[in-house]
């Protein structure tokens, strides 16, 4: 604080020195001598009210450039030590000092506004009080000491969201874009970090681009200060959320990745962080899904997938799940060595989002490969999703059936998922409250009751009245379900069960009070619409909208097709005395497929089809 008080007494002891009349006003001699006496007391002092702010306020508004730097300097050394909200009394004079011609003027009255930029309340009201277009004015300055201090106060004021689009329309924009490339390393982070606050909303992302933000950001990912690739990296990371802005990125900045890749192994955890969220955002699009595998971004990612570091953890994982979208990177992931790390993911408790994206990314690599769906079971996801899925959240259950329900899909694989018992789990799940969960567990148990190598069908046999009721009561529960899509999974999964051949699973179907009377109403009533609440195997949305697609198509009569299928199935073996496999010719021959053989084909698929989706999720 020495240096206000100083600068005050040279102002006033200056002065006293010149040959000439009038030295000072009366009223600025008086604001020096309480100014000096109020330094003196500075620790008890309230500069912000009363008579202090009197004193430099009549210092702040004078004609001398001594005595307006004495205000400057002494509003930027109070505001150093204490930020608190202010008024228009308190901003009006610096802002006023903010429009002089003199540069230390200039310099101290930002620093001072910078500083109390940083209080919520204060941000707001500079801007109101028209404070952006004299920053603005000295972003342009020649002096490095300004800029930095202007641009810094800036970067303070765009923190908050009232601010974001007012700061986007003034102008601002281009020359922090320009500072950005300043020599002067202060410089530099400011307007990078001023930069970055303008990255959050769709609007400022774009006025960004327009002022050409981007080519100035991707070649200063490369800047020795991890501060700057810090603002950098993550200002690319939002931007790199629009469509739009990923493409113009593939078009203009060919070594993004491979910068990106290597800030991976950067000194900084920040930057690493930043780094892996931003190529998960551009891993929105396939052609950096692919660019990242080709740029050995795998290697770096599966480092941070296995650090202790809960956010390299998360980012990882999250940019891994994209990455793992494309078929083409399936294969890669898995034989980089990816599987272990993500199944021990899995039981990550402290984190439910990292536990999604680990059981989302071992679904994705199993979506295409019947070898990498055996590398999955073999690696042991089945066994760790079984001892889990019952006591994990609602979230993770939803990921964990439906990656079940894509593994099933595999005739290889049924009979092996069966054995280790994986109908325990499923059927109460089939009960959940949400939706989706009970949808991907029913898509699972139904892709397990499909054709199997082994044709070997007791493990449903002994879960048919437990856990929870077991088959019959899930089978039931869907089949009275207000939801068209449910009902159509229980009445597609009996027809399945009829088709096995299995004399005990035909029996229970037959001999069941619960389940032939609802049966019998539905080939009776039409169905409802189909609601848009069960999940699938791979994309909730895209089951969802085969139902509803193939619903509408048929006049929402499929449910109660099959339903009527049902029907004749059971009366055909009772008539015939004994439950027996019902075969493709067997069915021909039967009333309803005898008139209707085609569509019972072409509604066998499109069920398959739903069941089987395997859509890409982000």
């Amino acid at each position: 604080m020495g240096v206000v008080s100083s600068c005050c007494e040279y102002c006033f002891r200056s002065r006293r020195s010149q040959q000439y009349e009038p030295l000072l006003l009366e009223n600025e001699r008086e604001a020096v001598a309480d100014l000096l006496q109020y330094l003196e007391n500075r620790t008890t002092t309230n500069f912000f009210q009363g008579s202090p702010l009197t004193a430099l306020t009549t210092l702040s508004f004078s004609d001398n450039v001594d005595l307006q730097r004495s205000a400057a300097l002494a509003f930027a050394e109070i505001t150093e030590k204490e930020v608190r909200p202010v008024g228009r009394d308190t901003l009006d004079p610096i802002l006023f000092l903010l429009s002089s011609q003199d540069t230390e003027v200039q310099r101290a009255a930002s620093a001072a506004l910078g500083n109390l930029a940083v209080n919520t309340e204060n941000k707001l009201l500079i801007v109101k009080l028209g404070g952006l277009e004299p920053l603005i004015r000295q972003m342009l300055s020649p002096n490095v000491e300004v800029q930095c201090n202007a641009v810094g106060c800036i970067t303070n004021l765009a923190t908050h969201d009232d601010n974001k689009t007012k700061i986007a329309k003034s102008g601002a924009l281009v020359p922090l874009t320009r500072l950005a490339r300043s020599k002067d390393m202060r410089v530099q982070r400011n307007a990078t970090g001023a930069l970055l606050n303008m990255t959050h909303s769709d609007e400022n992302r774009q006025q960004l681009v327009n002022a050409g933000a981007i080519p100035v950001l991707v070649s200063l990912l490369n800047s020795v200060d991890t501060d700057v690739q810090y603002y950098c990296t993550t200002a690319l990371s939002n931007i790199a959320v629009d469509g739009t802005n990923r493409k113009k990125l593939a078009q203009t900045e060919p070594k993004l990745v491979s910068s990106l890749v290597a800030l991976m192994e950067s000194s900084s955890l920040k930057v690493q962080c930043q780094a892996a969220l931003a190529l998960r955002n551009l891993a929105s699009d396939e052609k950096y899904q692919l660019e990242i595998v080709k740029a050995d971004g795998l290697t770096p990612l599966l480092r941070l997938l296995q650090s202790t570091y809960l956010p390299l953890i998360l980012s990882a994982a999250a940019c891994v799940r994209n990455v793992s979208i494309h078929p083409q990177n399936e294969s890669p992931i898995i034989e980089s060595g990816f599987l272990q790390p993500l199944i021990s993911l899995l039981s990550f408790k402290d984190n439910e989002e990292v536990q999604c994206h680990a059981i989302s990314t071992l679904r994705n690599l199993a979506a295409s490969s019947e070898k990498n769906k055996t590398a999955i079971v073999k690696a042991g996801a089945v066994q760790t999703i079984k001892e889990l899925v019952l006591e994990v959240p609602m979230n993770v259950q939803s990921e964990m059936t439906a990656c079940i329900a894509v593994l099933a899909l595999s005739d290889e694989l049924k009979g092996r998922l069966l054995e280790m018992g994986i109908c325990e789990v499923l059927i109460p799940l089939t009960n959940s409250p949400s939706s989706e969960v009970q949808g991907n567990s029913a898509a699972a148990l139904d892709n397990t009751d499909g054709r199997m190598a082994s044709d070997d069908y007791s493990a449903f046999n002994d879960v048919w009245d437990k856990p929870d009721g077991g088959m019959h009561r899930y089978l039931y529960n869907f089949l009275t379900s207000v939801d068209a899509t449910f009902q159509h999974i229980a009445v597609w999964t009996i027809v399945q069960l009829l088709e096995s051949g299995d004399p005990q699973l035909i029996s229970n179907i037959r001999n069941s009070n619960l389940l032939i009377p609802a049966i019998r109403q539905l080939a009776t009533s039409r169905t409802p619409t189909p609601t848009a609440s069960a999940g699938t195997p791979r994309s909730h949305h895209s089951q969802t909208q085969s139902y509803q697609d193939t619903e509408a198509g048929d006049g929402r009569g499929e449910i109660q097709l099959l339903a009527r299928r049902i029907q004749d199935i059971v009366e055909e073996d009772i008539d015939a005395g004994v439950p027996r496999s019902v075969t493709g010719s067997h069915i021909a021959t039967s009333s309803v497929a005898s008139s209707t053989g085609r569509e019972h084909e072409e509604l066998r698929r499109s069920v398959r089809e739903a069941f089987s989706s395997t859509g890409s999720y982000h």
